[in-house]
């Protein structure tokens, strides 16, 4: 598979970069405070370890997702079964979320013990083809083992947000000669926060194309995922919910379906085309293409754990058009990423 080692090289210089700004930050607070630096890694590797061991018991609490019992659903049983054996995977555990949005996701300690979990609002809003392109793209996470390293590497950013906090708040009730230490590390703390984010985000939104690409290869139909992904951002636009915490794990975002969208929305009219009072798929994907283009929007992709709608419906087209040109074989699935 042409060019998947980018993506593993990506997920290691990540990695290797968030380390290291990390460990630097520590060794800074520490002497700040003249500690054993020994202290901040054992607690840094506790902390990681905590994050990786609860994280799915958290998934499960915040979500209410409950697992399908064996022949509850055999239409979604059977196809995940077979794409999981065509992608030479362990066929993974699967669970329903209580969520009228249209959205799915894969969460697990292992590629062996992976849940993948799809939205009640999927299930009733999409069709079976385009399930089929969602199902495609979750397994991709699955095949690249992404979502175990998001894993690991979301906990760095969130303990240097904590820090900041934590010294912030410190610093408004300690002495003058303390506090200002405190400052110093909480200033540090947050630009350390900010920058490991957006490596993180980097990574997030690139393992998207990677499993966009993978689904598009696997149903062996881009325009299946190209129509779902429509779907699935103007219906995560309209929920009266707030984002979820753990929202680079979705296929979608719902905070930036609802910045993707929100123009569309108060231009409603403008991209009812043919003025019947609905948006569909062809008017929403040039309404997509042409909200992706302000300048705001190009701004906040950079701390977007999701690629902009538009880009990976481009993706999905020219892989499309290769494979119309017979030229496409399974050492170009991730060639046009």
């Amino acid at each position: 598979m042409a060019r998947l080692a980018q993506l593993k090289l990506s997920m290691t210089t990540t990695m290797l970069l968030v380390a290291i700004i990390f460990s630097a930050f520590l060794a800074i607070i520490m002497y700040l405070f003249q500690l054993p630096l020994i202290y901040a890694i054992i607690g840094t590797i506790i902390f990681i370890l905590l994050q990786y061991l609860i994280g799915p018991e958290v998934v499960k609490w915040s979500t209410g997702l409950r697992h399908l019992r064996p022949g509850e659903n055999p239409w979604l049983e059977a196809m995940v079964r077979d794409l999981a054996q065509k992608s030479g995977i362990p066929v993974p555990k699967l669970a329903i979320v209580p969520d009228e949005t249209p959205n799915a996701f894969v969460f697990g300690r292992s590629s062996g013990g992976a849940t993948l979990a799809v939205h009640e609002g999927l299930l009733k809003e999409l069709n079976q083809e385009e399930i089929q392109g969602v199902i495609g793209h979750e397994l991709g996470h699955i095949k690249h083992k992404d979502f175990l390293v998001m894993t690991v590497l979301s906990a760095l950013p969130l303990l240097a947000y904590l820090i900041a906090r934590g010294t912030f708040e410190a610093a408004r009730v300690g002495r003058k000669k303390v506090g200002a230490a405190l400052l110093v590390a909480a200033a540090l703390s947050y630009v350390v926060y900010v920058v490991s984010l957006l490596l993180v985000m980097g990574l997030s939104r690139l393992r998207e194309h990677y499993a966009d690409a993978y689904s598009a290869y696997l149903t062996e139909s881009p325009r299946r995922l190209e129509s779902a992904l429509t779907k699935i951002t103007y219906g995560l636009s309209l929920a009266p919910t707030p984002p979820h915490g753990a929202r680079a794990l979705y296929i979608g975002d719902p905070a930036l379906a609802k910045q993707e969208c929100q123009g569309i929305i108060r231009r409603r009219e403008e991209y009812d085309l043919d003025r019947d009072g609905v948006l569909d798929e062809r008017e929403l994907g040039l309404a997509m293409e042409k909200e992706a283009k302000s300048t705001w929007t190009k701004i906040n992709t950079s701390f977007a754990t999701h690629p902009p709608t538009y880009r990976r419906i481009l993706l999905l087209r020219e892989i499309e058009k290769e494979m119309a040109s017979g030229r496409y074989t399974n050492q170009r699935i991730y060639a046009h990423i």
